[in-house]
This record gives structure tokens, sequence and C-alpha cells, in this order.
């Protein structure tokens, strides 16, 4: 396959060249050339000299072409279509872009923070019937009874100087968050008009309504968004409510001047007008000209765009072309239709064709972390009508299964060696990566084997198995037998099982594999296997946000009867843990508090080891050779967050 990729790929190349002479050629016979006169003076009589210059070409318009899986339903930026969100990209920049796990301004001065001051709490005195967060985190109406928090700097609900139960008659002082963002001066949307601070109240006001189908969960914890001036956004929080990252309250702008003012649309109108739909305006590098509906979207060089001086965007035409699936996409990459190809996040039955093609020159991989990954729950603590040995209580039992299982075979097997293995829940790349205090674990199937026998287990009979000979709670001569679960119909589940259960081999483990139906094994408790806690290892995928998710191991995230919802699988309980994750949770983003909490909370998961963290999946896209400035970030919402940047050479 690989010689007929390169087969297609030379005769596309030649077709291509003959046509860029055949023009080369019409050019140069078509160009003016009328002489002109030039007088030269020489000692002695005039010369009249005569030269035909070179005729001045305009180079033609540089095209990117980018196919991705998936149509957008919508570009409407309330409308939650998925598939948008490269489109989105290249009409808005920004507001503020999330770049390896952090957060960056684009149309903003900078970003809010309590340091600098454009972010604070002020006091404000609440009656009966004001709206107040309480200790919960819920929008409630103040009444009798009801809990609150006066401060963030005491939010433990278990400490009752924390906490402040209203009578019903006594007004009471709270705290409430007010944050200020400044718009860069010169931004403008793609019809010249200015971006101003009251377009993005118009965007807090449709988000809002009831006739937009978006979250209302920051509208409700907003008591006011208001412009304070041509520039600047003032956003003020419920009284109790604490956000944080309450420097992303600012609501991207939407033109109120054609949207509302020309247009005199409502929010239930923008839902599905061609103007917000179809053609929206923005203030980024590009602007839409054409959507022809199954086939392509065609963007433009947008002249207004703010950073135009910097020679941004770097072509003048961005074509979407789209298919049913990653396949799809690359095919047509292969046959010259794309420059790039957005794959999408289940790229991993193509990496071999993908690394394949890339060896002969036909693509190149662009890769980063992505943020997903993949790991083994350990069931600690399953559910009293769970009946099985408590193999994984001992801490050094789930150390001995980090020592015997190899996760660098896993990321050569799985990712063809592209991604990287886990040491915790927080990857590498991320700013709070605690790589100073967290603990690892080396492949070391004899350090493993010594760590099982100080805990008890011993192969005593000889049959390559181990059993328990001094283990606390269980039987003598119990066999180390487990079973392990993963997701039926998974080829990348499966394969990763049947390593485990080859590693685990080595150290005396019998690893049984059951695969189950994957509504089955994420249903909630008390039927799923998995959130019901009836299991005794399993192999699932967790996909993190910005900040780190501690939490998903807390003693209250444990799912149980009236919270089956909770992600806790494992039933890990450490009271260490618990107050490091709460702490670095209650403290605001750019703390030391919140540094260290988080930093602590890694070495306790890292040490204890609640699960095993396996490997971080890959964020994938292809290219052809000469695309210049394309590259993925690990965080970044869409794979084109600096399609700007982006050029492309060879044609």
């Amino acid at each position: 396959m690989k010689h007929i990729f390169r087969n297609e790929l030379t005769r596309q190349l030649a077709i291509a060249v003959c046509c860029t002479l055949l023009g080369a050629i019409l050019l140069a016979t078509c160009a003016p050339s009328q002489p002109v006169i030039q007088t030269v003076e020489v000692p002695g009589p005039t010369v009249v000299v005569t030269a035909t210059p070179t005729p001045t070409e305009i180079p033609p318009p540089t095209t990117l072409t980018v196919c991705q899986v998936g149509e957008p339903e919508t570009l409407y930026l309330y409308g939650g279509s998925y598939a948008a969100r490269n489109v989105l990209a290249a009409i808005y920049d920004g507001p503020i872009d999330t770049r390896t796990f952090s957060f960056q301004p684009v149309i903003l001065e900078k970003l809010p923070s309590l340091e600098e001051g454009d972010a604070y709490f002020k006091t404000a005195v609440v009656q009966a019937g004001d709206r107040v967060v309480d200790i919960t985190g819920e929008v409630v109406s103040l009444q009798q009874g009801v809990q609150v928090f006066p401060s963030h700097t005491c939010m433990d609900a278990a400490n009752p100087e924390c906490v402040v139960t209203f009578d019903g008659a006594t007004p009471i002082e709270m705290e409430q968050m007010v944050v200020s963002w400044e718009l860069k001066e010169g931004v403008k949307w793609s019809d010249g008009q200015p971006v101003t601070a009251d377009d993005s109240v118009y965007s807090y006001q449709v988000a809002c309504h009831p006739d937009t189908p978006s979250s209302k969960y920051l509208c409700d914890r907003t008591a006011s968004y208001m412009a304070a001036g041509e520039r600047t956004v003032v956003w003020t929080g419920v009284p109790g409510y604490v956000d944080d990252l309450y420097a992303l309250n600012f609501f991207s702008p939407l033109p109120r001047h054609l949207w509302e003012k020309e247009l005199r649309a409502t929010p239930a109108d923008l839902v599905s007008r061609p103007e917000s739909t179809r053609q929206p305006l923005g203030w980024g590098p590009f602007r839409i000209v054409e959507w022809v509906q199954g086939d392509h979207i065609a963007l433009e060089r947008n002249p207004h765009y703010f950073r135009a001086d910097e020679g941004l965007p770097r072509v003048d035409r961005l074509i979407f072309r789209f298919a049913p699936d990653p396949e799809g996409v690359l095919a047509m990459l292969l046959a010259g239709k794309c420059d790039i190809g957005i794959l999408g996040e289940t790229t991993d039955p193509l990496l071999s064709v993908l690394k394949a093609a890339q060896t002969e020159g036909l693509l190149e991989l662009v890769h980063t972390t992505a943020p997903l990954w993949e790991h083994l729950e350990f069931g600690i603590n399953p559910v009293p009508t769970y009946k099985r040995p408590d193999f994984f209580e001992d801490v050094r039992v789930r150390q001995a299964f980090a020592h015997c299982v190899d996760r660098q075979a896993l990321v050569d097997e799985l990712t063809l060696g592209l991604g990287q293995v886990a040491d915790v829940y927080v990857p590498p790349e991320h700013p709070l990566f605690a790589q100073e205090r967290i603990a690892r674990w080396a492949y070391d199937p004899t350090v493993g084997r010594g760590l099982l026998a100080e805990a008890g287990w011993a192969d005593v009979n000889g049959d390559g198995i181990l059993e328990a000979q001094s283990v606390p709670g269980i039987r003598a001569g119990t066999p180390f037998s487990v079973t392990l679960m993963t997701i039926q119909g998974d080829p990348q589940q499966e394969t990763i099982a049947h390593i485990l259960r080859s590693n685990l081999a080595d150290c005396g483990i019998l690893v049984n594999i059951r695969t189950v139906p994957i509504r089955e094994f994420f249903a909630d408790g008390p039927v799923g296997p998995i959130f019901g806690r009836q299991f005794d290892l399993a192999v699932f995928t967790w996909k993190n946000d910005i900040e780190p998710p501690c939490d998903l191991y807390l003693t209250e995230e444990i799912p149980a009867e009236m919270n089956w919802g909770r992600p806790n699988a494992s039933g890990f309980s450490n009271p260490d843990y618990d107050a490091a994750c709460r702490a670095a949770r209650a403290a605001l983003p750019g703390t030391f508090e919140y540094r260290n909490f988080h930093a602590e909370a890694q070495r306790i998961f890292t040490e204890q080891l609640p699960a095993l963290p396996l490997f971080w999946h890959t964020r994938l896209a292809v290219a052809r050779p000469g695309v210049i400035g394309f590259s993925l970030d690990p965080s970044a919402e869409s794979e084109l967050w600096g399609v700007e940047e982006i050029s492309v050479s060879g044609r």
C-alpha cells in the first residue's frame, strides 16, 4: 500500500508541475512587453537605449485546505456544535486561549488576578429573599435555616466557625467576588466596526436568555455583568460564590450593532438565523465567504484583523472540507485534496498506516499529549455484597503492581512510541505537575515480587501463582487470582488487558479477563460493576480538564447508597490525601496554597496508588510536507488554535 500511495502522489505532483509550467508560459506570453525609453548620460553624443523590463508578477493567493471529521451543524457561538471548533478558531481569535494547561489573553490586555487587584472580594449585606450561594455550592433564596460561608478564606462545612446559619431576620455580611477585564485597543469586527465592552455584555444577555440553548450555570451565579467604559467589563458574582476560574468569566463578544440593532434579531432568532449560524461576524484572522453544505466552507483573509501588521494570517484563503471518519480524512490528504488532516480522537487504529505513510514521505505526523490518561483501577474497597479477599488494601501490593507492569511497552505497542508513560493524573506539560515530589515506579518485576513477599504472598506449591501465607484477613493458601474488566469491543482495551495479564503473570498473579458492554461498564451503581464497586481490577480512560482532578479519589467521591454517581470507584480513602486535595480545590489559582496543595496531593497519590496510571494518549493530526507553523497543543480546544501562523509551500 505504501507504494500505491507513492505512485498516486507522484502522479498528482506531475500533474501539478505540468500545470504550473503551462501557467508560467502563458503568463510570460500574455504579459505586456511595450518598451520603455530611458535616457542615459554618457560622454560624447547622447545615446538612446531601449530596455524591456521584466514583467511584474502578482503572486497568486495562497490557500490552506483543512480536512476534518464531520461538518458543523451550526457556527452559532451558543449552538454547541463540536465539529465547528476549528472554523470558530479561524473567525474568533480567543478571546482567551488555553495553551499548555494555562490561560492566555488574546483580545484582552491581561487576565485579571487577585494579586494585581482587577479581581477582588467586597462585602455585601444580604437579607431574606436575596440570591446567595449556600455551603453546598447551590444558588438559593436566603431563607431561615440556610447555611452560608461569609468569607472565602474559610469554606469548610465541617468547621462551625466557617458557617453562618441565617435566622430569617437579621441581615448578614457575605463576600462577593468582583472581576474586571479590559479589551485591547484596535480589535475590530470583520466589517470594520470596533469590538466593545458592550458587545461582551450583549453576549452575556444572549447567553443567559431562556431561549438560548446554553448552560446557565455561570448566569445563575452572576449578580451583574456590566460595561464600565468602551473597553472595560465588570463581572460581579452572587454573594458566596467563589470561582477558581474567575478569569474565564468573560463572555465572548457578539456583534450587537449587527444582530440586535440592524437585524433586530431576538435570542430565539439567533438559533437559526444565517447571520449567526452560517456566516457569523468575527474579529479573527479569517471571515466566511461561502458554505456549500456537504462539501466545504471557504474563508478569506480578514482585512481588519488586529494582528494584520504582523503579516497575519500567513495565507489568503482557508478552506474546510469534511469526511465522515478519520479514514476519509486520510484518503483526502493522500489524494492531494488538503494540506492538513484533523482526525479527531479515534486515531489509534490508523497509527501503523500513518507511520508508514510518514516513512514514505507522503505526510508528516503532528502530535502532542492528549488530556486522556489510561489507568488501572484497583478495587480497594468493594461494596460488602461483593465477596472476595481484600487483595489491594495493602499499599505494598499496589506498589508491586506498579513495578510489575511494563508501562513503556504499553506506550510502544499502543501508540507506536508517540504517547508517554503516566506517573500521576497530571500530565508533565501541566504547570502544576509536581515533578520534584511525585514517586516513580520503574518496571522491575524482581522488586515487585519482593514487595508482594513482604505483604505475605509466596508461591509455596510451585505452580507459578502466589498464595496468601501471612496476609491479614485472607485465608492461608488463597491464590492471588483476580479478574480484570475491560470494555467489550474495544481493541485497544483488549490489547492493554493482555499485556497486563502477561506482565502480572511474571510476578505470580493470575489475571482473568472479562469484557463488559460499555453501557454496563459505565453504569451507575448498584447495577454497574465499576461504579457499583463490584470489581477486582478495571482498565478505562479518564479525561482531564484544566484543573488537576485530585477529586476523583476523595473519600466523599466514593460511590455508595444515595451517591452512586460518584467517580471514586476504587473506594480509596486517605485522610492526608483528602486534606491536601480539599485545600487545593479551596485555594484560588495563582496562590502559593493552590500550587503547594496540588503538589502534595500528587505526592500522596503516587505513594498510595489508588490507581495505577498507565499512559497518556496522543493528540494527533497529519499534514502534507510543506505545511509550516502547524502544531498541536495538549489543552487547546481546537487543533487550529494558531491557524493565523500556518503557511504552505511547495505548491
